[in-house]
């Protein structure tokens, strides 16, 4: 068979040999055979490996498609993801160095989504195969905390009562200082008998919440967490930073930059991750597009102690982004947008006097484009940090200082 040799890896962890033909499971340098489909070499075979290739940790790493960088040793997949930040920003004309880096450790995952399906026996809970519709089970998996694999066989009798033999119900789980918060999407109608059946299951130790679809079913205990001190409630299935090490270094980064401002804003908010530790030394206005997150928000507001004034509204700041004028009231902003990056509010900031800009994103690439505009407006970027909480996944989330 033709050997290919891999050139590099791809931002998303596929390596990439000439033509361009891509492949899941190799390393740069490492020579290889396989079969050509399309523009994929699949079921590659390993010819000469690379220095860098490790025994993967988990049993499920050749089959499962939610981590794709088992095979590859620490250090390698730290560097990999440091070269994709700093090639997305260098693309863009800005070099700078990665001050520091925070890597959660394994099994720190607080929050997953799983798939379930009926089986002829039964039920079957976990993720699936890479680039299929198949589930299998990940008793063994390397990134999810206890809780969330303990979850399973409870997950499982809930898709028995209220799935069918055709369909998957997503599960999010997430553990909170209280039990697990779990949201069921997918499933029959909560009516009549299978709603009590669920109020049931419901009331079984360590649940504190439990969700089907839009319907509420139980609520044992208010489902908390902390947020540097400050206990919020989130709404089902709400997004929340991935690992709680995770969070915690994207606090710190984010209250290092604006030490010293009295008046912040905190844009696309959520349910106050930095909104409620920036009010511990400043006031803080939050916008958020989500009613449900801002009433969150406010809520664990009004039970903390010792933070200082915050108010929070619904805005949808990609249509209606903060006008300059609106911005200039605040000594500091706190930014931290979904995927696509926020380039209207990020022009809107370019035009104001704020001095100080705290911005978190997930994603490289218009992390890189939105940094450009700041910084074509006199902005300067500092303290660049990598913060890894999908730790042998190509995801990555990146916080940085700008400052006039």
């Amino acid at each position: 068979m033709t050997q290919y040799t891999v050139e590099r890896l791809g931002h998303q962890g596929d390596g990439i040999v000439a033509g361009p033909l891509y492949v899941s499971g190799v390393l740069p340098g490492e020579v290889i055979t396989g079969e050509v489909v399309k523009d994929r070499i699949v079921n590659p075979s390993i010819i000469t490996p690379s220095e860098h290739r490790v025994k993967a940790p988990c049993s499920h790493a050749r089959s499962c498609g939610g981590c794709n960088l088992q095979h590859a040793s620490d250090e390698f997949v730290a560097d990999f993801k440091k070269s994709v930040i700093l090639k997305a920003l260098k693309t863009r004309g800005i070099d700078t160095d990665i001050v520091a880096s925070d890597t959660s450790s394994a099994n720190s995952r607080r929050r997953a989504v799983f798939s379930v399906r009926r089986t002829k026996k039964g039920a079957m809970a976990g993720f699936h195969v890479k680039a299929s519709d198949t589930v299998i089970p990940v008793p063994n998996c390397t990134i999810l905390r206890p809780a969330l694999k303990d979850a399973v066989p409870l997950l499982e009798e809930l898709t028995v009562l209220g799935g069918s033999r055709k369909g998957e119900i997503r599960f999010t789980v997430t553990e909170t200082r209280t039990g697990l918060d779990i949201l069921a999407q997918g499933g029959k109608p909560a009516e009549g008998m299978f709603q009590a059946q669920l109020a049931q299951i419901a009331a079984r130790p360590g649940v504190a919440r439990l969700t089907w679809d839009d319907e509420l079913i139980a609520t044992v205990e208010m489902p908390m967490v902390d947020f540097d001190g400050a206990l919020v409630t989130p709404p089902p299935g709400t997004f929340l930073q991935a690992t709680e090490e995770g969070q915690n270094a994207l606090i710190s980064a984010v209250t290092d930059t604006i030490a010293g401002a009295n008046h912040v804003a905190d844009l696309f908010a959520g349910c106050g991750t930095f909104s409620l530790p920036a009010a511990r030394n400043a006031e803080v206005h939050a916008f958020e597009g989500e009613k449900v997150m801002i009433d969150s928000l406010l809520n664990g507001w009004r039970r903390a102690k010792g933070l200082k004034m915050v108010k929070a509204d619904a805005r949808d700041l990609f249509r209606r982004p903060l006008m300059p004028d609106e911005l200039n009231r605040f000594d500091a902003i706190i930014i931290d947008p979904p995927r696509a990056g926020a380039e209207a509010q990020i022009i809107e900031i370019a035009k104001s006097t704020v001095e100080t800009i705290a911005m978190v994103s997930c994603n490289p690439v218009s992390f890189a484009r939105d940094a450009e505009i700041l910084i074509n407006a006199g902005y300067q970027m500092k303290n660049l940090r990598m913060i890894d909480q999908f730790r042998w996944s190509s995801h990555v989330e990146i916080s940085a200082a700008f400052h006039r």
